[in-house]
């Protein structure tokens, strides 16, 4: 039953319901916060808590930004603040529904289209100038597309910003920090049923933890030079953070054929 699971639907109830219990990821800025950006001051997350180096960014004026599983009205209508012309693409519609209410308000002009990271077929080739994708590329199955789809739709020497989790966060028992599960990682496959029952009874999004080589080598072998990389942590929200820093950000910029 579970392997024939509709993953893609849902996940899209999963983070919708996210949304009506106002988990941390779909909470929008504040009016504050886009003030302090139209005066220069402003950060945005692809994991946690670090904030993406400002130099990592190219003059946002005008720049064609592909936010890629990036609703929660979080990082577009920031960007959108600064200039750059901004396109939501996310599985949630009341995650989109949280940018589109912040652009309407601020007249910030951000377009919000639904659908699935690994299918970008909405888009042209050579439409972003950047896709800028937190942390969200575990929540589907395969990021190989995801990566490809990238490199399609952005154009010559355009850059990709994404956060990843470490593989290992997802075989470990965070308890006892003991390894239990193999690599590659699935809730679909890797739990014991009660615990992927549970997950389901709780309306839990299920995640996929891949490996390093198609996090890393995945983005190289679509056609990207890698740039520049950070690591981050939960900011103690999890024992893994005396351990070992569980995620990680990488820039990359599509290499001209």
């Amino acid at each position: 039953m579970t392997i024939k699971m509709d993953i893609i639907n849902y996940n899209r109830l999963a983070w919708n319901n996210y949304v009506d219990k106002k988990v941390r990821w779909t909470i929008p800025i504040s009016e504050q916060e886009l003030e302090n950006a139209k005066n220069g001051t402003w950060n945005i997350v692809l994991t946690p808590k670090k904030p993406v180096p400002l130099d990592w960014f190219p003059n946002l004026n005008g720049l064609k930004i592909l936010g890629l599983a990036s609703g929660g009205g979080q990082q577009g209508p920031i960007l959108a603040t600064l200039g750059a012309d901004v396109t939501i693409y996310d599985n949630s519609e009341k995650q989109l529904q949280q940018d589109k209410i912040l652009s309407d308000r601020f007249n910030l002009g951000i377009k919000t289209v639904q659908g699935d990271m690994q299918d970008l077929s909405v888009f042209t080739n050579n439409s972003f100038d950047l896709v800028f994708n937190p942390c969200s590329i575990h929540f589907v199955n395969n990021i190989l597309n995801v990566w490809q789809e990238c490199f399609r739709v952005l154009k010559p020497n355009g850059i990709l910003m994404t956060g990843l989790i470490n593989p290992i966060s997802f075989q470990l028992d965070e308890e006892k920090m003991k390894l239990i599960y193999k690599q590659p990682f699935s809730d679909l496959l890797s739990l014991p049923k009660e615990k992927l029952d549970d997950l389901i009874k709780n309306n839990e999004a299920l995640v996929f933890g891949h490996s390093l080589t198609d996090l890393i080598s995945g983005q190289l072998e679509a056609g990207f030079n890698l740039t520049n990389m950070y690591e981050d942590n939960w900011g103690k929200e999890s024992k893994m953070d005396d351990f070992f820093p569980a995620f990680i950000a990488t820039r990359a910029i599509k290499r001209v054929q």
